[in-house]
């Protein structure tokens, strides 16, 4: 299925940089100003198209991010340069992804069977394709802004094929309440904004629907943003997360959205270390009533 087609930004001004936001002066989490740098990228590589700058992190949340934060063009630019591998039975690795994949799926067997499932970021497809082992009656569908997904489709791996953003209006109108389980494995830290991310899976998702995530743990060994020349990435490509993101913030943003946490748990094939969360879609709390 086609992306949605974006309205033209027009023009940018003289010296404005199409692929960063201008840098800010307080934390995208809480609001906070007391910001401390964690890393900086070298001088001539930090203006890179789809790189980064620095990585602040707040004092009081401890929320980790790019900043300046990447833009849209930037988002984008940075999925389509870093392909991802398509074949991951051809080597031990791409074989032990492939166990990790089917133990997430395992994740939702505790629950009733979903008759639809829409896995966000999927690139190739590989997870609903292992997933298909575990949940064989479960109707896969896969969402990425790269044309990836399309090659998902023709390979047999997702039955629905959608490109573009979750966030996109257009998309999530589309899909509003057609998904009994969403699934973001490693998505969230790669998004601009995490909290429009799960705001617009609960638009997608059914009535006492399953959102299953799965994001990195600073806190925990190789979590913690790399040093050193032994790192296999760019020295100015790195890091990749946009955003790292504390369990206990990502958990209370969940509860606040309207998510009951009914299961959490460490897990990840190898490092980075990584939380595994299942969330269901609940009725959203009052509003406070005026006094």
């Amino acid at each position: 299925m086609p992306s949605t087609p974006r309205p033209d930004p027009g023009q940018l001004a003289p010296g404005a940089d199409p692929f960063h936001e201008p840098r800010r002066d307080d934390c995208p989490w809480c609001g906070s100003r007391r910001l401390r740098t964690r890393e900086r990228a070298p001088e001539g590589a930090r203006r890179t198209p789809g790189t980064y700058a620095a990585v602040d992190e707040c004092r009081d949340c401890s929320h980790a991010f790019q900043n300046p934060r990447l833009t849209l063009e930037g988002l984008l630019l940075r999925h389509r340069r870093h392909p991802v591998e398509d074949h991951i039975h051809a080597n031990p690795a791409g074989r032990l992804r492939r166990r990790h994949h089917r133990t997430a799926a395992r994740a939702m067997l505790p629950y009733a069977e979903p008759e639809s499932w829409l896995d966000v970021g999927t690139g190739l497809g590989h997870f609903p394709e292992a997933a298909r082992e575990v949940h064989p009656y479960t109707a896969f569908d896969g969402l990425d802004p790269t044309e990836r997904v399309e090659r998902a489709w023709a390979a047999g791996r997702i039955e629905e094929a959608h490109q573009g953003l979750l966030t996109d209006p257009a998309i999530a109108a589309r899909l509003r309440a057609r998904y009994d389980v969403v699934s973001m494995f490693h998505h969230l830290e790669h998004t601009t904004d995490p909290r429009e991310e799960l705001r617009a899976a609960r638009t997608v998702l059914r009535p006492d629907g399953h959102l299953l995530v799965e994001v990195p743990d600073p806190a925990r060994p190789f979590g913690v943003l790399p040093h050193g020349r032994w790192w296999p990435w760019k020295t100015h490509d790195r890091p990749r997360p946009l955003h790292l993101m504390p369990p206990r913030n990502l958990l209370a943003e969940l509860e606040a959205q309207g998510y009951q946490v009914i299961a959490t748990r460490a897990s990840a094939p190898f490092p980075p270390r990584a939380h595994r969360i299942v969330a269901r879609r609940t009725a959203l709390p009052p509003a406070p009533s005026a006094s």
